[in-house]
């Protein structure tokens, strides 16, 4: 393995894995799962082997923990993505792949521009929701003004 590739959230260099924890948008996990991509990229092994190393079986969700196997996180529908924590990567790396001298870093990184405004996007969004919810059920101007015409013309 030469160099070494970077890539979001992982790096994986030689015998040494890095895991960089990037600050979650609201309502998601901060555990800063990798997907399937990742891994393989960190593995350096195709995608198609990055799947045949994968705990899966079609007919239980969730397997149990196999030790041989790459084990993915909980997920609650089949049409979920792949996602792996770090330290099972790192684990599967040492213990299956005999990769020797894996270690996990933990790093915090700083938020980037684009982070920081999607939040902002993601605040405006709430804030429409919220102003939106407020007028259900209030009839807009458009509504009264036609029940104020309806009433002032004559019947038929």
């Amino acid at each position: 393995m030469g160099g070494g590739a970077q890539i979001s959230g992982a790096q994986f260099t030689g015998p040494q894995f890095t895991s960089t924890h990037a600050e979650a948008p609201a309502g998601e996990s901060s555990d800063n799962l990798i997907g399937i991509d990742e891994v393989q990229r960190c593995l350096n092994r195709s995608r198609a082997s990055v799947y045949r190393y994968t705990n899966t079986d079609p007919r239980n969700l969730n397997p149990p923990f196999n030790p041989r196997k790459l084990n993915p996180e909980y997920r609650s529908d089949q049409k979920d993505p792949l996602l792996f924590h770090p330290n099972e990567v790192a684990r599967f790396a040492r213990d299956v792949l005999r990769i020797k001298e894996v270690t996990v870093e933990v790093l915090n990184s700083p938020s980037t521009a684009t982070q920081q405004l999607l939040g902002s996007i993601l605040e405006e969004l709430r804030a429409i929701r919220s102003l939106l919810g407020e007028t259900e059920g209030r009839p807009t101007s458009l509504e009264s003004r036609r029940d104020q015409h309806d009433q002032a013309r004559p019947a038929a």
